[in-house]
């Protein structure tokens, strides 16, 4: 028998800092929909050095995070594709 991964789209912002020279993430933002995330990422882009908003894939039991697609981005950001 096989589990069942329930797993919903949702939409973060992440925006970035410099600390020490490298590019650091600040606290994530939910947004509720993807035309709100790029909003929100619109409006906190002069606060940071980058920012991006997304769209992942969540799995509803565990709360991880997968198959991260780009919705807008905001000067620097890291990849935050698994390797």
């Amino acid at each position: 028998m096989r589990d069942i991964v329930v797993a919903a789209e949702k939409f973060i912002v992440l925006p970035y800092r410099k600390n020490r020279g490298n590019l650091v993430p600040a606290e994530m933002r939910q947004a509720s929909n993807a035309i709100s995330a790029e909003k929100i990422a619109t409006a906190m882009a002069a606060r940071f050095v980058g920012v991006a908003a997304y769209a992942v894939m969540v799995d509803e039991e565990t709360g991880d995070m997968s198959s991260p697609r780009l919705l807008a981005q905001h000067g620097e950001i890291a990849d935050i594709n698994p390797a």
